[in-house]
C-alpha cells in the first residue's frame, strides 16, 4: 500500500506511519497536513496519517475539516506521547534565541516557555521543516522546536530537553482512507451530527440520546457549519460500535428528529 504521512523525513507523523504499517508499505510524505488530505482524496496514496488532537494544543481543525472537504473516512486511530525539543545550530543557546520556529500545534504546546523568553514564533509546515530551516539559516538567533530524530537528520544542537508545557504529551493520530466501508465489530464511531435546526438545548438534547442509551462519548467539536454564522455541526465519536445495538438505536433516534446524521467511521484505537 501506498502510505501519505507529513513530512518531510523526522516529522512525528512519519514515526506514526512506521509504527502503524508494515516494511512492504510505501511512505509518501507530504508538504502539508492538506496535502496528505488531497492525496488520499485523489487516490494518488492508498491512506493516510495525520494527527487529529493533542492534549495541550488540541483539535487540529485541518485534520478534521479535511475529512469533509475531502470526504474521507476514519480507519483506526492511535495516540502517541510527544516530547517536544529546542535545538540550534553549534553558537546557539537560551541566550541568544530570538526567534522559534516550528509547526503551530507544536508552537501551541509550548507557549509558557515561548511567553516567558519572548520569543517571536515563526511557523513551518511541520517539525521536521523547522529542523531544516534553522540549519539552512545557521544563525545563533534562530532555534527549531522539533523531535529527537528531526534534530539528528540536520545536525542541531541540543538546546532544551521536554519544553512542552506538560510532561503528560499526547498527540491522537488517524488513518484516513476514500473508504466508506464499516466494521460492525470496531469499539467506536465517529459521527457528524448537523442539527435540524437551532433552538434552546438542542445540543443538550442529542447528547442525551446518547446517555439515554448508556454510550459514551469520548470526543466532541463543534464546527461552523458554513452557510450562517452562529450555525455549528458535530462530530461525536462514541465509545460503541456502528453495528451495536445501542448506537443504531442512536442514529435512528437522531435522524427521526430531524437532524441529519453522517458516519465518518467505525474503528477501533490502536495499541502499538
Amino acid at each position: 500500500m501506498r502510505i501519505a504521512y507529513l513530512g518531510p523525513s523526522g516529522t512525528f507523523s512519519e514515526e506514526a506511519a512506521i509504527r502503524l504499517f508494515s516494511d512492504t508499505d510505501t511512505l509518501l510524505p507530504q508538504e502539508s497536513m492538506d496535502d496528505v488530505l488531497q492525496a488520499v482524496s485523489s487516490a494518488a496514496v492508498d491512506k493516510g496519517v495525520v494527527p487529529i488532537e493533542n492534549s495541550i494544543a488540541g483539535t487540529i481543525d485541518t485534520s478534521i475539516d479535511g475529512l469533509l472537504t475531502y470526504r474521507l473516512f476514519i480507519e483506526a486511530d492511535v495516540i502517541f506521547p510527544i516530547s517536544l525539543y529546542l535545538f540550534g545550530t553549534e553558537n546557539c543557546g537560551l541566550d541568544t534565541i530570538q526567534h522559534v520556529v516550528s509547526i503551530t500545534p507544536a508552537l501551541e504546546q509550548c507557549r509558557a516557555l515561548i511567553r516567558d523568553k519572548s520569543w517571536v514564533c515563526d511557523r513551518v509546515g511541520s517539525t521536521a521543516a523547522a529542523a531544516k530551516a534553522v540549519r539552512e539559516r545557521n544563525q545563533p538567533e534562530w532555534a527549531a522546536i522539533a523531535s529527537k530524530c528531526a534534530a539528528d537528520i540536520y545536525g542541531l544542537k541540543l538546546i532544551a530537553s521536554d519544553i512542552q508545557d506538560s510532561k503528560r504529551n499526547h498527540t491522537r493520530f488517524i488513518v484516513i482512507s476514500r473508504s466508506s466501508r464499516l466494521d460492525p465489530h470496531q469499539e467506536k464511531t465517529m459521527l457528524l451530527v448537523t442539527p435540524a435546526r437551532e433552538h434552546v438545548g438542542m445540543l443538550a438534547s442529542i447528547l442525551n440520546v446518547f446517555a439515554a442509551l448508556s454510550i459514551n462519548l469520548s470526543w466532541i467539536e463543534s464546527r461552523p457549519t458554513g452557510e450562517k454564522l452562529g450555525e455549528y455541526r458535530f462530530f461525536i465519536e462514541t465509545e460503541a460500535g456502528y453495528g451495536s445495538d445501542p448506537m443504531s438505536k442512536a442514529i435512528n433516534i437522531l435522524r427521526m428528529f430531524g437532524h441529519q446524521v453522517a458516519i465518518l467511521g467505525s474503528y477501533s484505537t490502536i495499541t502499538l
